[in-house]
């Protein structure tokens, strides 16, 4: 059976089009008649990083211009006729026959291809050219410190020492595309999320039309201006998280100070849900209980009476946008990193849901990038 066609340059430009719109790969595949394989092995090869548009400069001969070269030199003319009349050196011209086979065999479309070909000359990145910075980004990662963790904790350790600088996009572009062979693939296991890519930034399109299982569910796009400036403190995230052993505890956390409260619940069912949430909140001032947003799980489909209990809003994030919710969503990761969860929940009456092991020291974007132990980490 022979090989499918390759992608066009036109295909592969649709293809992080859409994906920057935020469509799945199904929708991509299904919207270029492709198969599932064919956007996908595009986006991971490239770490769902859009590959930088090629940009010819000035300077550079065109493909017109290596037509008509072409074309004079079957005619006969000579290089610097052929200059006068592209308005080029005569030396440029010389050069560019020269290197692409002479006045007998140059043809423009393999000297196009092969003038491109022999452009492609990335930056090297700085992690490739530093190897003390290379190995103190991957002793961070093995600490389960995320990229810009490292990126902040870098400038400070390192005050006056640029070499000893990167971002934390390079940090990611490095881990999330193996070709360049910088940081090995098994430091993906230490970033938080466990990504192998750059995820896209926006909910498909399908998923914003829908507003699941959840009967008149308010979307995160109607919650107030103020909740999105932190100014007011009162307006919590929240989301379920399960451990194992069929064990459940429901994650809450206050936008502005950053305060948890964690519910302990049975099970999963929006009955027992809503019912742990309205005695953990009622608990509140008045004035701290002004909103709740919310994942997309089934578990809160009973928000009305929740509502009615406490007089907190519920809105809801689109399908598959964690991101929307990010406060809880980090919370809720450094909570799996320090053992509070896939381990089994405590579920006894007196029992704590306090982490058995200890919290690891990490930066903190909240507290300025600053740590009760700096001086140990300084010496890390």
């Amino acid at each position: 059976m022979g090989r499918g066609r390759g992608l066009s340059a036109a295909e592969k430009g649709e293809i992080w089009r859409r994906w920057r719109q935020g469509q799945t790969f199904v929708e991509i595949a299904a919207a270029l008649q492709r198969g599932l394989s064919s956007p996908h092995y595009l986006i991971v090869k490239h770490g769902g990083f859009a590959p930088a548009p090629r940009r010819r400069s000035s300077r550079h001969l065109s493909i017109a211009e290596r037509e008509e070269i072409s074309r004079a030199l079957a005619r006969g003319e000579s290089l610097r006729r052929i200059a006068r009349g592209l308005g080029r050196p005569a030396s440029t011209i010389s050069r560019e026959v020269r290197r692409h086979g002479g006045r007998v065999c140059y043809r423009a479309e393999s000297a196009e291809a092969r003038a491109r070909a022999l452009g492609t000359r990335p930056k090297p990145c700085k992690l490739a050219c530093q190897a003390a910075l290379r190995v103190a980004v991957a002793r961070k990662l093995c600490l389960k410190w995320s990229p810009e963790q490292i990126a902040e904790w870098l400038k400070r350790r390192y005050p006056g020492r640029t070499a000893m600088h990167v971002s934390h996009e390079t940090i990611y572009r490095s881990l999330f595309i193996q070709a360049r062979g910088l940081l090995k693939k098994e430091l993906l296991s230490h970033l938080r999320a466990g990504h192998r890519y750059r995820r896209r930034r926006q909910a498909s399109t399908a998923a914003q039309q829908s507003l699941g299982p959840i009967p008149a569910a308010i979307s995160i796009r109607e919650r107030p201006a103020e909740v999105e400036d932190r100014a007011v403190p009162g307006h919590w995230e929240g989301d379920l998280i399960v451990g194992s052993n069929n064990s459940y505890i429901a994650t809450l956390v206050e936008r502005r100070s950053r305060f948890v409260l964690l519910a302990k619940v049975e099970d999963r069912s929006t009955a027992t849900v809503v019912a742990a949430l309205t005695r953990k909140m009622r608990r509140l001032p008045r004035e701290l209980r002004l909103s709740l947003t919310w994942d997309r799980g089934s578990e809160m489909a009973q928000h009305g009476q929740f509502t009615l209990a406490t007089n907190i809003q519920v809105y809801f994030c689109d399908p598959q946008s964690p991101w929307q919710r990010g406060t809880n969503e980090n919370t809720n990761g450094l909570m799996s990193l320090d053992g509070t969860k896939p381990h089994p929940l405590p579920t006894s009456p007196g029992s704590s849901l306090s982490s058995s092991r200890a919290t690891p020291r990490r930066p903190s974007n909240f507290c300025r990038w600053s740590t009760k132990e700096r001086k140990k980490e300084n010496r890390a």
